[in-house]
């Protein structure tokens, strides 16, 4: 029997460990202008050491900074700056220090400002799917239980209208949340509530597929058809009534226009997507006139109707730096307009010197003035970086910047990191979700970077120009005659681009661009 018996033994390895102060400069790197500002005003709040420099204020800690970058010590700095004429000595300091080391010391006012509604509460929010349904079913005089039902059904939808729920599940969870009956009455009673919805705006919510979102939509055309109709023969006019169809023969027609329209979308919306007009005549029996009015009809249908209510808030987006051109160059400028201007506080710095401060005291400013250096260190380190990145992407791109995206040349970010010295992570992040101004226009940083495709010349075409090149030779085909992948590759391959049949349907894939099959429009 083996005994446990007490060793040592020692053992080499190497880790990589990330300071804190490390962790930070990556992620200062990483961050935009917008982003850098708001970690800016977040850190002057919670670090006092920190200032932001007013205009016309000389800049006080220059010689602070020149010192600490020769790794000299937070008490040697403060030594320092107690020697030199210090502005701030009439400044009692001593409350303000209260209130950073009592966390629970709170003023009466501070329960007061917390206690007052956000500002942003007022703003105007936009109106949710839900929201717009719950507010017409408010103005509707129904039923308490219809009410209580419809209101669980709007519950259900999801972000494109669609009642994804079977009738089952739908009955099993609204018996959980308001009953256990679940007889016949409660199954009438849900089923009205859908239909209750489905007359909602937007026309075609509530329903559970493509099928028949198009089928109540259409319905609810001819309705307003026929009701308009009525109004006009009650009215005696002589004049026909619009037409919500573009390109109908007769006035007389428009009732067999969708209902020809309800038979395409009910039964034949595989031979709809082929765009096979002349077979759908052959099983409508139907001219194709009237077919591609029924046609048009239902591409004027809104196949998700709840996504008008989903749209998200254009993105703000300022450049953090721009290509300028000055005389025969083009150079760097960073964008540091409305960027906070850091400075230290001295008014702290006599607490680490004066006789009578206590040690929690100075043990707390030393490290606020080792983190407010380290921020502005990161700050200054993160300019640096982008500014050299792009100071190669300026190298490289000159015909882009002179002539536009079709001078466009390939670039990898390993190529970049090798000229500047650093690794492809550090370019990768100084270029993450920052943007650039230009004479051709605003562009993310990331679209300068890009694989080249190779020609039997030796010359390179980056993949957004050859997806811009599939694009368009598609966009200039015949409709009838459509262009094969082995056709635009063969095409590509004249113009010096080597490429397959098989890149190009990735290609194709990736713009969403259908199939030749799909394409084609057939008389």
């Amino acid at each position: 029997m083996a005994l446990l018996q007490p060793k040592l033994s020692l053992k080499v390895a190497q880790r990589q460990i990330l300071t804190p102060g490390l962790m930070q400069m990556v992620s200062v790197l990483a961050l935009n202008k917008l982003e850098l500002k708001d970690l800016i005003n977040t850190e002057i709040v919670e670090n006092p050491v920190l200032e932001e420099l007013e205009e016309n204020v000389p800049l006080i800690d220059e010689v602070a900074m020149r010192e600490v970058e020769r790794d000299r010590s937070v008490e040697e700095v403060a030594a320092k700056a107690e020697r030199d004429k210090d502005p701030f000595d009439e400044i009692d300091f001593g409350s303000y220090f209260q209130d950073y080391l009592d966390p629970g010391f709170r003023t009466p006012n501070g329960f007061e400002e917390t206690d007052k509604p956000s500002f942003e509460n007022f703003l105007s929010q936009p109106s949710t799917l839900t929201d717009h349904l719950f507010w017409q079913l408010g103005s509707m005089n129904v039923a308490e239980e219809l009410r209580v039902a419809a209101e669980y059904v709007i519950g259900n939808l999801d972000e494109d209208g669609y009642l994804l729920a079977e009738d089952e599940d739908l009955l099993a969870g609204f018996a959980r949340e308001h009953g256990p009956d679940t007889g016949e009455a409660l199954r009438a009673l849900l089923a009205e509530a859908v239909q209750l919805v489905q007359n909602l705006d937007p026309v075609g919510v509530a329903t559970r597929s493509l099928r028949e979102c198009l089928l109540v939509q259409i319905e609810a055309r001819r309705r307003e058809h026929v009701l308009a109709l009525g109004r006009q023969r009650a009215a005696g006019g002589a004049e026909t009534v619009a037409s919500h169809l573009e390109g109908t023969a007769a006035q007389d027609d428009r009732c067999a226009v969708f209902a020809l329209a309800s038979r395409i979308a009910d039964q034949h919306l595989l031979l709809l997507q082929k765009r096979d007009l002349r077979e759908m005549a052959k099983v409508l029996g139907a001219t194709p006139e009237i077919i591609q009015s029924a046609i048009d009809c239902i591409r004027s249908l809104d196949p998700r109707p709840g996504q008008r209510f989903n749209r998200t808030d254009a993105r703000l987006i300022e450049p953090d730096v721009a290509f300028v051109k000055r005389g025969a160059e083009f150079v760097v400028v960073m964008n540091e307009e409305d960027l906070p201007t850091l400075r230290l506080n001295q008014g702290y710095r006599k607490l680490l010197s004066q006789e009578g401060t206590e040690r929690d005291v100075k043990e707390y400013v030393k490290e606020r003035y080792r983190s407010a250096l380290q921020l502005m260190r990161n700050i200054e380190q993160r300019k640096n970086t982008i500014l050299r990145t792009c100071e190669a992407i300026v190298r490289r791109q000159q015909e882009f910047l002179e002539r536009g995206v079709d001078a466009l040349k390939p670039m990898m970010i390993k190529e970049v990191a090798e000229e500047i010295g650093v690794h492809p992570s550090t370019v990768s992040r100084a270029v993450s979700s920052k943007y650039v101004h230009t004479s051709q226009g605003v562009f993310e940083l990331r679209f300068f970077f890009s694989e080249g495709v190779h020609g039997p010349e030796g010359g390179s075409t980056p993949l957004l120009l050859l997806k811009r090149k599939v694009k368009k030779l598609i966009d200039e085909e015949d409709p009838r005659k459509p262009l094969t992948d082995d056709l635009i590759a063969s095409m590509l391959e004249a113009q010096g681009i080597d490429v397959t049949r098989r890149t190009v349907a990735k290609y194709r894939e990736d713009l969403r661009i259908p199939s030749t099959h799909q394409r084609r429009v057939r008389d």
